[in-house]
């Protein structure tokens, strides 16, 4: 008997990042810094001593937990490690959620959360924003609840407009729906309007954190899911049981008890960010092609050009990486030497166009 792959799935395709070799990579938001050779010669000097390779690591991530649990201030009862973000988010989906309950998504946001979503046959129902592509909140509450829906997911700030809700309007939205709130705050370190502090208080609020932006974890993937402590000892009761490698945990530990550095860092990377901003606003005041403009509060910014595919092109031809997301494009912050680059190469592009 032949297999049938389920209708659901069948017609997903794999995620393609861009591959290739490029001078500039500003296409993934990930972090331009990486970490120094004091730095990694100190998790090496723990890896020798402390990591039995040849053992399983510890399930619950401990350290790592209480490691982060120590630079929000919050408890460590509170958190959840997971292999990256993406495996958490399907966690989520896959225990809390099941194919009679629906959730709600944004039309512009992190596009796997259908995708997993719809892995696991839960419908979703993609909910607008305004036309400045901003979260009307007090509509968002009365479609929720109106359309019956069981979760609500979003990023904050939103990947990828670099808009963001405050903290009061997310409060706000959160005790208004009757469904349960899954808070991406994967940027909210460039940002201070953070409901970490707030989440013990709430049923219905689960918030997802991630290594691999202002932290400069990305190739260790440490996601964290942060939430009551009823949730929270349902989520480490369903998770698989070493999800966590070794030596991601001994990384993100040590690099989570440096909080200077990590202070430092998102300010560097959000300095760089407002300097992109800046220099795409000069740009599009000469070049009324590279069209709006958006604020971010973030580490990458989201403009609309008036011709995204060929400005796309150009900055690739010119060995520079940016995303391409149908009539925008997303540009992450790079070192001061990779956006005098990126500058000069868009200068060019524009100019032709």
């Amino acid at each position: 008997m032949e297999y049938q792959i389920p209708e659901k799935i069948r017609d997903l395709v794999p995620y393609d990042p861009i591959s290739g070799s490029y001078r500039v990579r500003l296409d993934a938001n990930e972090s331009y810094l990486n970490l120094s050779k004091a730095q990694i010669e100190k998790v090496f000097s723990r890896l020798e001593t402390e990591v039995s390779y040849n053992r399983y690591p510890d399930p619950l991530a401990k350290k790592l937990c209480t490691a982060y649990a120590g630079y929000y201030g919050i408890s460590p009862e509170l958190v959840t490690a997971g292999n990256g973000s993406d495996e958490l988010i399907t966690l989520i989906y896959g225990t809390l959620f099941d194919p009679t309950m629906k959730v709600g998504t944004f039309a512009q946001d992190f596009s796997m959360y259908r995708v997993y979503a719809q892995c696991y046959g839960i419908p979703t129902v993609t909910l607008p924003k305004r036309e400045d592509l901003t979260i009307d909140v007090d509509q968002t509450i009365q479609q929720v609840n109106s359309l019956g829906l069981s979760g609500l997911v979003f990023s904050n700030p939103c990947n990828p407009t670099g808009l963001g809700l405050t903290r009061e309007e997310v409060l706000r939205l959160v005790q208004g729906v009757k469904a349960l709130v899954i808070l991406d705050e994967a940027y909210m370190d460039f940002w201070d309007q953070s409901l970490l502090q707030d989440v013990e208080r709430f049923d219905n609020l689960l918030i997802l954190k991630t290594c691999s932006k202002a932290i400069g974890l990305a190739g260790i993937r440490i996601g964290l899911a942060i939430t009551n402590p009823k949730l929270s000892r349902l989520l480490k009761a369903v998770k698989s049981p070493y999800n966590v490698n070794s030596v991601s945990q001994i990384y993100g530990e040590e690099l989570l008890r440096d909080h200077d550095y990590l202070h430092q860092a998102a300010r560097s990377i959000r300095k760089q960010t407002v300097k992109l901003e800046a220099m795409l606003r000069r740009l599009a005041e000469q070049y009324p092609v590279l069209g709006k403009i958006y604020p971010s509060v973030t580490n990458f910014v989201y403009l609309k050009p008036q011709d995204s595919k060929a400005i796309y092109q150009g900055l690739q031809q010119q060995g520079i990486a940016i995303r391409l997301m149908g009539d925008y494009l997303r540009i992450c912050a790079g070192s001061q030497e990779e956006q005098q680059i990126l500058e000069q190469a868009l200068e060019t592009v524009l100019a032709l166009l």
